[in-house]
């Protein structure tokens, strides 16, 4: 598989843990990719939902996958401040057609005030029923909600305000905004 290059545009897919598929996120520009992580960032982009539903994003929102955590973050930029949604998910996959993971229904979602707020635990308790989760998924999920915590108290690598500067700055580069 080629890796996308800095200024390549990918779609992003959310799958279940049945296999369907979830959420598509049309277009989104690759920042940086390195052996472990994919750095983009889209604004007015098409979102397709497993129902049919469409809509367009409405603010540049930066998005960060990684190979090794349980867990993608998007940076949702906007005017009333920066604000975060953190899908507990596997490491992403990528091939020809897009970047790919499992969506598991948790979510933790930061305020432009640093209020943290875990979200859909009672999707996550519905779907874990449903679909048969195995335990090693309810563990990985919950130390992974605890990195998670923990980068967001530190303010480290998404959370920092200089990730934020960095790449937005690189994105109107690369876009010619």
């Amino acid at each position: 598989m080629q890796i996308p290059r800095e200024g390549d545009y990918v779609a992003i897919q959310s799958y279940k843990h049945d296999g369907h598929l979830h959420r598509t996120w049309r277009e989104t520009m690759v920042l940086k990719t390195s052996e472990n992580e994919i750095i983009g960032c889209n604004e007015n982009t098409l979102v397709t939902e497993a129902d049919g539903r469409r809509w367009v994003t409405r603010e540049p929102a930066l998005v960060y996958f990684h190979k090794k955590y349980w867990f993608n973050i998007v940076t949702m930029i906007r005017n009333s401040g920066v604000s975060y949604y953190c899908n507990l998910a596997t490491p992403f996959a990528l091939d020809k057609e897009a970047i790919k993971y499992i969506d598991y229904d948790l979510d933790v979602k930061v305020f432009p005030d640093g209020e943290k707020r875990l979200l859909d635990v009672d999707e996550y308790a519905a779907h874990s029923k449903m679909w048969n989760y195995p335990p090693e998924i309810d563990t990985i999920l919950h130390d992974n909600v605890d990195v998670l915590i923990d980068w967001i108290d530190k303010g480290k690598g998404p959370f920092s305000q200089a990730y934020v500067d960095l790449w937005m700055q690189r994105y109107e580069e690369l876009s010619h905004h």
